[in-house]
């Protein structure tokens, strides 16, 4: 009963017509409650916001996926929302994509990844032969090839922003980027530290307005080798100079 008021209490439902809306979604072994901060950020911002949830850390990400298609089915019928923006976390961002292959959305807006594992996390795939048999999500979220993380597909069509965490111990930066084009910036945090920064909210509502991440920000796309990236140094936000942009397979080291 506690979760189910604590959700409730996520919603910020408004009758003006013609709304922004930004759906959030959170990681493994996390809940709604860690988002409240960031959703509230984003609402003081001007975006009507709803956090997403699922409980069972069990199940495969297919079925949090079936699930979250049908939410954004429902978004999409709504005649109170214009644009239906996804702000998500770690693999909250793996179930968004899932999601999208069963369902896009008419009015899709732009997505925001936090520390999304893109192409596998590390920590994952560690700590596969222990508990992978209980918790599904490990093997898929895994960084071998043909883990589901490494075969599902990824919009191409759509404005993606990534925020990174430079001291993140479960996501490696590289493991971030998609294989399409993005947006890129780094913070100096960890991995959940993103959901709770006050930079890192002004960063989403800023790429939620504008498409971009303003100076504080790299541009990858999946042309070229990863040498081409600079190197990584000290802590982000560094502006690059003038309009520089950085082009990126996004191949794991």
């Amino acid at each position: 009963m506690r979760l189910v008021v604590a959700n409730s209490l996520l919603d910020t439902p408004n009758p003006t017509k013609g709304r922004e809306h930004v759906t959030l979604v959170h990681g493994f072994l996390a809940n709604t409650l860690m988002l409240f901060y960031l959703r509230h950020r984003l609402r003081d911002a001007g975006f009507q916001t709803r956090a997403w949830g699922y409980l069972n850390m069990c199940c495969s990400i297919r079925q949090h996926a079936q699930r979250f298609a049908c939410e954004l089915q429902s978004l999409d019928a709504d005649p109170g929302i214009a644009t239906i923006h996804l702000v998500l976390h770690s693999m909250g961002s793996i179930i968004a994509r899932a999601a999208l292959e069963q369902f896009r959305p008419h009015k899709l807006g732009r997505l925001v990844m936090l520390a999304p594992p893109n192409r596998g996390s590390f920590a994952a795939t560690r700590a596969m032969a222990a508990w992978g048999g209980l918790f599904k999500p490990l093997r898929e979220l895994s960084t071998a090839s043909d883990s589901f993380v490494n075969r599902l597909s990824m919009p191409d069509d759509v404005d993606i922003g990534i925020i990174a965490a430079r001291y993140d111990f479960l996501v490696s930066l590289e493991s971030t980027r998609p294989d399409v084009p993005h947006a890129h910036a780094i913070l100096p945090c960890l991995h959940s530290s993103l959901l709770f920064r006050r930079d890192s909210a002004d960063l989403i509502a800023m790429f939620l307005k504008q498409g971009s991440f303003g100076h504080n920000c790299q541009i990858s796309t999946p042309q070229a080798s990863p040498s081409a990236l600079p190197a990584q140094a000290g802590s982000q936000m560094e502006p690059l100079s003038g309009n520089a942009l950085s082009r990126s397979d996004g191949a794991v080291p």
